[in-house]
Formats: structure tokens, sequence, C-alpha cells
């Protein structure tokens, strides 16, 4: 049998929103490789597969995308059910196309298993359409940091000039970076801004602002930043309706 590896979203974090398919893989694997952003509560669904943390986070990188891509082969190469398992959505800023072009290169077959990315999670949570009609048509994900750590290199104006819902993915460490520029580009410094953190988890937090004020919001709001998770910045008109809800539903910090 021509070995097959399964690149899985593992969704935002909530083991109930896991795809059917990519949990019937998980429960079959003899191998995991994860990311950091998989929790314990969806590992704990493969009790009998070797698991590798070859996670990436904030830049701080535990395993080279190099060591990543062989792993994949030798394991898949020596008869192994392989599970890729990544936070969110793999095809989303996980950098499968690298181990797509690794498994090819081996006459390696695979499957990509779509899951839940953080931002349809974060906008279940708000309750709030990432699109609304006549305010936002168009929906932009984006990274929050650079290739070498900094600021990403986007065009900011361009941004700003298209309107819509801008969706910024690890972005709570470059954000008074982002916020500057995008001000400078021409956005208001008054735009509806709301930052979710653990989107999906008991430990979700949601905290609302605006663009010039919430990177300053953020930093009073945690103190300890070795506790932050995942945080996804969201900006745009369509997150006016927040600025209207009970502080209750907004602010909650635990579900």
């Amino acid at each position: 049998m021509t070995p097959r590896v399964y690149i899985a979203g593992a969704g935002p974090g909530d083991p109930e929103l896991l795809t059917l398919k990519a949990l019937r893989v998980i429960q079959a694997a003899d191998v995991i490789l994860h990311d950091n952003l998989v929790g314990e509560a969806i590992l704990a669904l493969a009790p009998q597969a070797m698991r590798i943390n070859v996670g990436k986070r904030c830049g701080r990188h535990s395993s080279p995308q190099v060591e990543i891509n062989h792993l994949l082969v030798e394991h898949a190469e020596a008869g192994r059910a392989v599970v890729r398992l990544k936070g969110g959505d793999p095809m989303i800023f996980g950098r499968a196309t690298e181990e797509m072009q690794a498994l090819e290169a081996h006459g390696i077959e695979y499957e990509v298993i779509p899951g839940v990315t953080a931002a349809a999670a974060a906008a279940a949570s708000l309750g709030l359409s990432l699109t609304q009609r006549n305010v936002s048509r168009s929906v932009h994900f984006l990274t929050g940091h650079g290739a070498e750590g900094g600021v990403p290199t986007h065009d900011w104006v361009a941004l700003t000039r298209a309107g819509g819902t801008l969706v910024f993915y690890m972005g709570r460490e470059k954000l008074s970076g982002l916020a500057a520029h995008l001000i400078e580009a021409g956005m208001s410094p008054a735009m509806p801004a709301i930052a979710v953190e653990n989107a999906s988890l008991p430990g979700e937090r949601i905290t609302r602002s605006i663009l010039a004020s919430l990177p300053r919001t953020l930093r009073a709001d945690t103190t300890d930043a070795a506790s932050r998770g995942p945080t996804l910045i969201i900006l745009g008109e369509a997150m006016q309706t927040a600025f209207t809800l009970p502080a209750a539903t907004i602010m909650a910090t635990a579900k």
C-alpha cells in the first residue's frame, strides 16, 4: 500500500468543532505530528498514537520546517498512519504547501482535511457576521507578523480603501505597529476593533475597543505574557454592533 499522510485541521480548539473526518483519522493514527495550538483535549482522542510536538508559535520554532518534512516522510515510508494536525485550518497560515511538496517529492500520497478556522469561531462567539450587506462585502485574512518577526509588509493603503472586515491572525504582539500603519494609511482611529483570545475554548476572552486604543487596552488587560493564548484581531464596521450589545455578552472571560 502506498504510504498516506493526512494533513488535518484541528479547528480552533473546542473538540466538538472537529470535523467527523478529522476525528476518524485522528483515532486511527499511528503517529500525530501536532502544533502547539492543538490542545490536550483533542490529542486525548488518540491514546494509541505516538505524539510529536512540532509546534511553532509567535516566531518561536520548536522544530524547523525541514525537520517536520523529514518526520512526515520518515514515518509514512515506514508504513505508519500519519496525521499532521494543525490548529484551525491547515490551508490558512499553516505552511501546508511546503509539507505537501515534500510528500510529493517522495511519492507519498496525502489528503488535506479542512478545519474550522479561528476567525469563524470568533465570529460565532461574538454573534457577529464578518460580512454584512451594505456594510462589509469582503473579509481579509492577514498575518499579524512578518517573516522575520516584525510588522508584516501589507499594502496598507489598499487594505484601508478596500473596506470590509480585516482579521489579523497572530496579531497581538505587533498590534501597535499594525494600528499605526492602518491609521497612517487612512483608516479611522475610531474603527471598531475586537480582540478574541482562545476562541471557542473555556478560557476565551473578548476585548472590544477602537483601533487607536486597542493596543493599550490589551496591554493593560494582560500582565502575564506567558499566559496569553492565540489572539485574533478583528477590525471593521461590521463589528460596530458589538458596541451596542450588553457588556456581559461581549466581555465574558469564560464560557
